[in-house]
This record gives structure tokens, C-alpha cells and sequence, in this order.
């Protein structure tokens, strides 16, 4: 099947997300579908697909074709059955010039399907090599673990399989890693595996990418259908138990402008693109709340020597049991988060009813409300101070840079 066209920037003003039906004949094993468009003028088509019976992937603009097989599939895409019936191409109309785009879309059936791995072979020689844990104090018999909350491989936009990610992740130290590929759930069923390879412990996650931003959900099993308002992705997750957040709400076109009828309980506030963090705007998003938010960190990591180029930069810290993922996602859920710039280096933690200072010297203390007092450590490099306020404690420099937050 090949159809060519035209998408105007009208198309897209009056409906950005566009389906295209096509027939699967009976005993097809494998689609092939290709997308080819004019991009010449800065025009972006998103890409996914659905089958009779719902959601079958997604790649957004990172790819211009993909597979679904009985047995394998392009990641960002679902493997399995490929039943008969009424399927759709999903293109999205990121972004039209005022001149159009013309494109043309060819799909092709096989009665064989092609038995490839989904996770694109990146393999790495054992044993690794994880750098020295923090000597952190327990807190009520459970234990402080660092990891990174957002993250892409291959799945998405992301250059690294699942594995060479999970690597980077044990040589960064990190102890957990929530992969939250584009709209997407294809990496889930390679997770366990990885985990168990590399020590590391992966959260399944989603990131739910629209143009008036983006959210992240971990844990939770069902893919959360990104063409609903953003409070049907809230209530959809937490009914699944996972743990809804909103994603970098400052971050140039990418800002949170989605309208929700329920309060957000976690943002990530310190997001890789907080460069300049004398920049008050992510502290003060959050004082808008009432109730306050918990704060979370994310790399947003997609390749080495990319933009960010460092997994783990921030690093989210999270008081739980165990390092398993609903331990984890308790830990998150209720509040028990600290973030810092990266693993080594100061850090904030609350250790019930005092607060850690940990190699802050010559930092300032920001309480709840404001107030401030300098870190003093002993020489150990550690100071306690009481925690009598509810809220967000931070560590600042003299010239009110932000180093550490703590919820």
C-alpha cells in the first residue's frame, strides 16, 4: 500500500495527530512501514501505530520506518500476534511549515516474520566495575540509594540499548534506573533481565510526550495513552499504582502548559537543562503549590557526549527497604527524596526528625521559610540540624546556587 500527499500547516492547527487505515490480510506474519517526507524546511512527522486491538508502538520523530513481527519488532514497538483486521498509522503533525510537507507513506505484509532481538546488540565484557557507595546512615532500618529518574534508549531517542544504558548506569555508580522511553512500553520486557545482568535495579517507565509536555510515569504496567488530557494520564497511573510526575516544567518549549485538575505530588524540579541554578524559577514553580511537591531529579540522558552528556547529573536519592522497584516507588511515594548535582559531592538527606549535611562546607542552609545558617561540619564532614519545618530544605552557595534540595 503507498498513499502520497500533502499535510498543510492548516492539518495540523485543526488536528495535529493523524490516522491512516490500512487492511492486514489474514496469515501476515510481519509489517514494514515507511515514512517519507521533505524535511528540508524543518518539518517533523511522528510516527506510531495501532492495531484492532489498541497501542502497537510509537517512535515520534526518531524514526522514519518500523517492523512489527510475530516475534521480534523495531524498538518502540510491540512483537507479538498480528492479527487481521482494520490497523492505522499514527502521524503525528509535529511540526508543518507555512509552505507544507509533502510525504509518502508505503506499507508492505510478509507471511514471514524475522526473529531479531528488539534490544540492538550492545554487549559489554564482565565483570563491572561499579565505583565505592556513599557511607550514608541507615534511617529506621531502611537504606538511601541514588539513581536517575529519566532516561531514553533505543526504544525512543535514546542511543544506547537497553543493557549499554544499565551498564552506563553500574559504572555511574547508580543503583537504580527508571528507563521512561518516549510513549511508549516495548523496553518493559527486557528490564528484569538487565537488572539481574547489571546490578542495577529499572524502573519500567513512560515518558507521556505531548507538545504542551511531558510527564513521567513509572510503574505502571498498561501504556498510558498520550491523546487524553493530561488528568486521564494522572488518574490512569495511579489506578495501574504507578507514580505520576511532571517533567522539567520550566524547560524551554518543552514547559508544562497541560491543565490539571488534580495537584501533581512529584515534579521533577531539577532537570539537566537547570544550568544556571541562581535561577530561582523551579524553586518558585514549586511554592506555587500549597500542598508542595516532591521533588525529584532526571538527567533526561540520551547519549554519551550528547546533550546532557552525564547519566546520573542530577542524582534522585531515595530512603526505601530495598533497592526493588516498589520499595523504590513506596520511598517516592511517600516523599522520602533528596537530590543532588551528581553521586559524590554535597548532599542533603532528612534522617527523621534531623537533617544531614554531607560534605557541605562553607554551604548555606535554606530552610522551609526561608531562613538560613551556614554548614559548619565536624571533621568527618557532617552536620545535623533539626527538621522542625515541612517542606523542602535546600544547600546553596554563597552566591544562592543550588547544590542539594531535600524533601
Amino acid at each position: 500500500m503507498r498513499l502520497d500527499g500533502v499535510w498543510w500547516l492548516e492539518d495540523r492547527l485543526r488536528q495535529q495527530l493523524r490516522t491512516v487505515p490500512f487492511e492486514v490480510p489474514p496469515g501476515t506474519a510481519e509489517i514494514e512501514v515507511r515514512l517519507d517526507y521533505d524535511s528540508s524546511a524543518g518539518a517533523v512527522l511522528d510516527l506510531g501505530c495501532a492495531g484492532p486491538e489498541g497501542f502497537r508502538g510509537w517512535s515520534g520523530g526518531a524514526r522514519s520506518s518500523f517492523r512489527i513481527g510475530v516475534h521480534a519488532s523495531t524498538p518502540g514497538y510491540l512483537a507479538g500476534e498480528v492479527p487481521p483486521g482494520l490497523w492505522h498509522v499514527w502521524l503525528g503533525l509535529h511540526r508543518v511549515p507555512v509552505e507544507g510537507v509533502r510525504y509518502s507513506l508505503e506499507i508492505t505484509f510478509s507471511d514471514k516474520a524475522r526473529k531479531v532481538s528488539q534490544d540492538l546488540g550492545y554487549r559489554e565484557p564482565d565483570p563491572l566495575e561499579r565505583p565505592p557507595k556513599r557511607d550514608l546512615p541507615r534511617v529506621d532500618g531502611r537504606r538511601w540509594f541514588a539513581g536517575d529518574l529519566h532516561a531514553h534508549t533505543q526504544h525512543s531517542d535514546g542511543a544506547l540499548s537497553i543493557r549499554g544504558l544499565a551498564t552506563l548506569a553500574a559504572r555511574t555508580g547508580l543503583d537504580f534506573l527508571a528507563v521512561t522511553d518516549h510513549n511508549t512500553i516495548s523496553h518493559y520486557p527486557f528490564l528484569e533481565k538487565q537488572s539481574a545482568v547489571t546490578g542495577v535495579t529499572l524502573i519500567p517507565g513512560q515518558e507521556v510526550t505531548t507538545e504542551l509536555g511531558h510527564a513521567n510515569v513509572w510503574g505502571s504496567a498498561e501504556w498510558i495513552d498520550f491523546r487524553r488530557p493530561a488528568s486521564q494520564w494522572m488518574k490512569q497511573a495511579e489506578k495501574a499504582g504507578g507514580l505520576f510526575s511532571v517533567n522539567h516544567p520550566l524547560a524551554g518549549d518543552c514547559a508544562w502548559r497541560h491543565h490539571l485538575t488534580t495537584q501533581p505530588s512529584i515534579a521533577e524540579l531539577w532537570h539537566w537543562s537547570w544550568l544556571d541554578r541562581t535561577w530561582g524559577e523551579p524553586l518558585a514553580w514549586a511554592r506555587r503549590h500549597p500542598a508542595g511537591v516532591i521533588p525529584v531529579g532526571g538527567s533526561d540522558f540520551h547519549a554519551p557526549g550528547g546533550t546532557p552528556a552525564s547519566l546520573g547529573e542530577p542524582v534522585t536519592w531515595v530512603l526505601a527497604d530495598e533497592c526493588t522497584v516498589p520499595a523504590l516507588l513506596d520511598g517516592i511515594r511517600a516523599g522520602r527524596t533528596a537530590v543532588s548535582a551528581a553521586r559524590t559531592g554535597p548532599l542533603l538527606l532528612r534522617c527523621g526528625d534531623e537533617l544531614l549535611a554531607l560534605d557541605a562546607e562553607g554551604l548555606v542552609l535554606v530552610r522551609p521559610d526561608e531562613t538560613r545558617v551556614a554548614v559548619r561540619p565536624d571533621p568527618a564532614g557532617r552536620q545535623l540540624f533539626p527538621a522542625s519545618q515541612k517542606g523542602m530544605y535546600r544547600l546553596e552557595t554563597w552566591r544562592n546556587e543550588v547544590v542539594a534540595l531535600c524533601a
